[in-house]
């Protein structure tokens, strides 16, 4: 007897019962009864991946005259509906699953077969005609390149585009600020705020030319060497003509891998595009901090900047205002570098023919790729583009800096500048002031040589000039 609300469906391994509104099959059912839910499924870019695949497939397999063309249609069709997220539901898999994604890849099977089938009112067969010329082991890994590809067009890019854009408008009006420089958290030679932004943004620009830089290995894929790389079952033309309907599909120029065998034994490129995600990942933390700092205060702190109050930031203490944003960040930066050690761990699971942590791959290389594109748009809106500058605080600071005694050193000695910065500080003088006294520059010349706009350009000052 079938228990009510459940239907039976059969596999190779025989029946199983089914929830009735289910458009999965058997095979998706075990997996939902072998894997105890982790409350991690497989990302939404993931399945949208599957389901462009499906749709390529289909039309790939329907030019070579393999696949009819009322059957590729229905095929096509319902695996558009899966790309577009109209049966996220029906995507029960969790990401610890069986290492191939074989159980993701069948769910996909399953519920375009469903579709198609309620489509045409005839039978679609999940293996025989959604999965015709594939196996798991090449789809998975061009799900994770596309559903990469795909993120990296879509959100990352053109939020760090968008960073960079920020810190571009803002650095011209900033160019004239001078501000006390700091190593080692210590005071030190002075620098303009227009320059330490555009530090920031060459960081940012880096990283969007490393991210470019992984793109053609990306857009490489495994699909048509379907089991271990020698593409059984598979026409010898089908993964050069798979790319170009998904190519044609998706905008993106996915071309065949080059080499099946490491296309679906390895994840290099997974691993490369991670490691340039942390390279962002850290520069992101690396600005934050910098805006955390120059925010902290505002009395006790350093004061040099105020970032947007976007909400209160205490439950006790009123008043107080939090760098949230800088803060966001950081924290998606620690993630990103997290995982990358996981991506970096599952990368050397490639046993023989086949990776076997790709579900894992997977859903740490989409959350990185999404993470940094929510945390640069966030960091570009909410904080570099309202900061405001605190010049009078800057400005004091920068008068009772004693290193700008450094500029002196060619004119006096660096034993003698020394002998000056000690006792400026210890006195709490202005450089100019006691160097008047220790030396016998005269106040005109010491002026031009200490004068803190002209140290940011470097270079020694010639007298005279």
């Amino acid at each position: 007897m079938t228990t009510p609300g459940y239907r039976v469906e059969h596999d190779s391994l025989g029946p199983l019962e089914v929830p009735e509104a289910a458009l999965w099959g058997a095979q998706t059912q075990r997996a939902v009864q072998n894997f105890p839910p982790s409350g991690l499924r497989m990302p939404r870019a993931f399945i949208r991946a599957l389901g462009l695949i499906k749709h390529a497939a289909a039309g790939a397999n329907a030019e070579l005259h393999d696949l009819a063309p009322q059957l590729a249609a229905a095929i096509q069709a319902a695996a558009d509906e899966v790309a577009d997220g109209r049966h996220d539901e029906q995507f029960p898999v969790d990401v610890f699953q069986t290492g191939s994604g074989t159980s993701s890849n069948m769910n996909a099977n399953e519920v375009i077969a469903t579709l198609a089938s309620r489509a045409l009112s005839a039978p679609v067969h999940p293996n025989d005609h959604v999965n015709m010329s594939q196996s798991s082991n090449d789809v998975i890994p061009s799900a994770i390149h596309v559903a990469a590809a795909l993120l990296l067009e879509e959100q990352l890019l053109p939020s760090l585009a968008r960073l960079s854009e920020v810190l571009a408008q803002r650095i011209p009006a900033l160019a004239g600020v001078v501000k006390t420089g700091r190593t080692h958290l210590m005071d030190a030679m002075p620098l303009t705020l227009a320059q330490e932004l555009g530090g920031w943004k060459a960081q940012i620009d880096s990283g969007r030319e490393r991210l470019r830089g992984v793109q053609p290995r990306l857009h490489a894929l495994a699909q048509g060497g379907t089991a271990v790389g020698t593409g059984i079952n598979a026409r010898p033309q089908f993964g050069a003509a798979f790319a170009r309907h998904l190519a044609a599909h998706t905008g993106v120029a996915f071309v065949p891998s080059g080499n099946y065998f490491e296309a679906l034994s390895s994840q290099d490129t997974a691993v490369e595009l991670s490691g340039q995600l942390k390279v962002v990942g850290v520069s992101l933390m690396k600005i934050a901090n910098d805006l955390r700092w120059m925010n902290s205060g505002p009395l006790a702190g350093l004061g040099e900047i105020a970032l947007p109050a976007l909400q209160p930031g205490s439950s006790i203490m009123p008043g107080k205002v939090n760098p949230v944003v800088p803060e966001s960040v950081a924290m998606i930066a620690a993630q990103v570098i997290g995982n990358d050690a996981a991506i970096t761990i599952a990368g050397q699971a490639g046993n023989f023919q086949l990776n076997v942590m790709l579900p894992v791959i997977a859903h740490n290389l989409l959350q990185s790729i999404e993470l940094l594109a929510i945390g640069a748009r966030n960091l570009a809106e909410h904080a570099l583009a309202g900061f405001s500058v605190n010049t009078e605080r800057l400005g004091a600071a920068l008068a009772r800096n004693p290193i700008l005694v450094t500029a002196l050193n060619p004119v006096i000695g660096y034993e003698k500048g020394a002998a000056i910065a000690k006792r400026a500080y210890a006195e709490g003088r202005p450089v100019l002031e006691v160097a008047a006294q220790m030396t016998d520059l005269d106040v005109a010349e010491l002026r031009r040589l200490l004068d803190p706009l002209g140290l940011t350009q470097g270079g020694i000052k010639d007298s005279g000039s």
